[in-house]
């Protein structure tokens, strides 16, 4: 097992209160596997995966509890030193949106050889060659000229690019994937996500896919969690989940695929918004939203946990969610 994280538990504490992020969240990632965590916004599936690399910024942000095993490494209460040597070397990131994760005063060919430069001691020419190479790698034609140009003079999908030769380019054992498609239209969208897979094949990465496009996790997962008000209320690999989801968040989500909708009829929407998370609710969070199960059921005192209904199926136990 190449990722074991328990009861991660991260806090804001703001002038509003605490915000109450991620809450006792738990799973595992083995060698060479993809994990999809979706999820609406605010659901706290990005702020899970800062949490491990401990990008969230303190104050006001504190993880309060948990641990994240990383091949023996507890990232959550590692040094700053030993996260660094861990950060872009052995594991990586790919950002939402490439045009603010990039330096828009720098060269690409400075961003890409840096990492090599921090983590390999590979300097000068050795590094400009190898990030030829890496551009090369990811479909960007004539590289040995592009590597030179700033990030505005490349399209959307040519900087997504970019930043995924620079997350590959030490090679990782992990790579983190947040939301790298949400800006691109589809055609790119595709060959973005086909370049991550074939680049998963060739380097055996494991990889955490952080999104809220349930057609994306159906491409490239092979097991999702569920996230709703910072906690995980369905686990299952991608084929059970998608035959036989449990939660009523999770068919909700289903249901609300247009592609999924009858022709000619309303799109089926999920009414309302996520809960609060400076003032979470005792019992079940999703009950004012519930429409596809009986929110008369749903747990109103007590907090719903993680129960294995079926074989690796892991679903929230709140009776009115599983009506």
């Amino acid at each position: 097992m190449l990722l074991d994280v328990k009861h991660l538990t991260t806090r804001f504490h703001t002038r509003n209160g605490v915000v109450h992020a991620v809450e006792d969240v738990s799973f595992n990632l083995e060698r060479g596997q993809t994990l999809g965590i979706v999820g609406e916004s605010g659901s706290g599936k990005s702020v899970t995966c800062y949490s491990l690399l401990g990008l969230i910024p303190t104050p006001p942000g504190r993880i309060v509890r948990g641990t994240a095993m990383f091949d023996g490494i507890d990232l959550l209460s590692a040094s700053e030193r030993q996260l660094r040597e861990i950060r872009g070397k052995r594991i990586s990131m790919i950002f939402q949106d490439p045009m603010t994760s990039l330096n828009p005063y720098m060269r690409i060919s400075d961003q890409i050889t840096e990492p090599l430069e921090l983590h390999e001691n590979i300097k000068g020419k050795a590094a400009l060659t190898r990030a030829i190479d890496a551009l090369a790698e990811v479909g960007i034609a004539e590289p040995e000229k592009r590597i030179h140009s700033y990030p505005h003079e490349f399209s959307g999908g040519m900087r997504q690019r970019v930043m995924i030769a620079m997350a590959l380019i030490t090679k990782p054992e992990l790579l983190i994937c947040d939301e790298p498609t949400t800006a691109l239209d589809v055609t790119v969208q595709k060959q973005v996500l086909e370049l991550i897979k074939d680049r998963q094949k060739q380097l055996g990465t494991s990889i955490i896919f952080i999104t809220h496009d349930l057609a994306v996790v159906s491409e490239v997962c092979d097991h999702i969690n569920v996230m709703y008000a910072g906690r995980i209320v369905e686990s299952a690999r991608r084929n059970d989940l998608f035959s036989h989801p449990l939660h009523a968040y999770t068919r909700s989500l289903l249901k609300s695929i247009p592609a999924a909708q009858p022709k000619g009829q309303p799109l089926m929407t999920i009414p309302g918004l996520p809960p609060n998370l400076t003032n979470p609710p005792k019992g079940c969070a999703f009950q004012p939203r519930n429409l596809v199960g009986n929110p008369e059921l749903c747990l109103t005192l007590d907090q719903p946990q993680l129960s294995e209904l079926q074989p690796g199926h892991f679903v929230q136990s709140c009776p009115g969610c599983l009506a």
